[in-house]
């Protein structure tokens, strides 16, 4: 599987210098055209142990649906792998009335097949198989005229995860079958921030909670609570960005496979899992010249029952990498990032991925 990294990190560069050249050769051939267009299309990739090379592809289109509301994206997105997973789906982040409304919304469906040289610590390889298919909501209203928002969210979600051979049965008695189940929630986001998608200062907080129940027509009854803070902090003559990322999910009466999944970039999604989860990450961005940036990121996340167990080595999962930012849509904010992140282990990812990771 490793064996494929050194070729898609050349495909990565390739794909990345390609777009960022045609958008050079755009941006002086066209000095008159003032306005960017409302068409965003970009490739991408990434590689890591577990999933192999993933190759996709998004297209979206961004505009503002009234004078002083933030541009609004939609987006379709579709990704294939070698280990013959795909995903695809569609997902919107909309605001209406000077930003008095906020809709946000997807849609995602896909098959993700992993293989692993040690199946829950057996020593013998598996593959699984997980069937994702997930449509989620969420509306909020500002309060008053403040930087608070408050609101709702609705999410329905169909996952069963299967293996090869006896090792369905291991997953079975573990609890690592999936599940189907509906759940309600209410959210509460504070947001100064300059800029919604490519801050340099403010801060932004959501909370939010997920009440699955059987009664929604779902086969589980658990319920989840996510907290997640960014805060950005411009520094040096070039105003470069600090981004500090803390983010947790707890969850009350889940079954194991409704736990919290380690969320940090170097690591796959569904590897790990824990009763509860948090990390702590931070992202410098550094201005290059023109459109052209860098970046350096860490962090260490812990998967835990008590959190007092986050002083053992078995639960704690640093991270470090960097990587080339190019900002593909200045006016909304959206950049393209070309990075490695390691973690422990095995753990290592090559991604070519549009927006920033918070």
């Amino acid at each position: 599987m490793l064996a494929a990294v050194p070729t898609v990190r050349f495909i990565a560069a390739s794909i990345l210098a390609h777009c960022l050249a045609s958008a050079a050769y755009s941006d002086e051939g066209a000095p008159d055209q003032a306005e960017e267009s409302p068409w965003l299309l970009t490739p991408t990739v990434s590689a890591d142990p577990k999933l192999g090379t993933t190759i996709g592809g998004v297209v979206g289109y961004i505009t503002a649906f009234d004078e002083g509301s933030s541009p609004s994206l939609v987006t379709g997105f579709a990704t294939y792998s070698d280990t013959d997973s795909y995903m695809a789906g569609i997902y919107g982040d909309t605001y209406f009335g000077a930003d008095e409304h906020k809709l946000m919304f997807g849609f995602i469906k896909g098959k993700v097949r992993n293989d692993y040289d040690d199946f829950l610590g057996t020593g013998r390889p598996a593959k699984t198989e997980d069937n994702i298919e997930s449509l989620f909501a969420r509306y909020m209203n500002r309060f008053g005229a403040s930087d608070w928002y408050l609101g709702g969210q609705v999410i329905m979600s169909d996952y069963v995860v299967g293996a090869d051979g006896f090792f369905d049965l291991i997953l079975e008695q573990a609890g690592l079958t999936g599940f189907q189940s509906n759940g309600l929630g209410l959210a509460a986001e504070y947001d100064d921030r300059d800029h919604l998608r490519n801050p340099t200062s403010g801060q932004h907080l959501v909370a939010h909670n997920v009440a699955y129940r059987e009664s929604l027509g779902g086969e589980e009854s658990f319920d989840a609570l996510q907290l997640n803070y960014s805060h950005y902090m411009k520094w040096g003559e070039k105003e470069h960005v600090l981004a500090t990322n803390a983010r947790g999910r707890w969850t009350h009466d889940a079954p194991n496979s409704g736990y919290s999944s380690l969320n940090m970039r170097g690591y796959t999604r569904g590897n790990y899992l824990g009763e509860h989860y948090t990390h702590l990450n931070l992202d410098a961005r550094f201005n290059i010249k023109g459109r052209w940036g860098a970046s350096l990121f860490g962090g260490v996340g812990c998967l835990y029952s008590k959190f007092s167990s986050c002083d053992e080595s078995d639960n704690l999962f640093p991270m470090a990498g960097a990587g080339i930012i190019f900002d593909l849509k200045p006016e909304a904010g959206i950049v393209l990032r070309l990075e490695y992140a390691k973690g422990k282990s095995d753990n290592e990812a090559y991604y070519l991925s549009l927006g920033q990771p918070f």
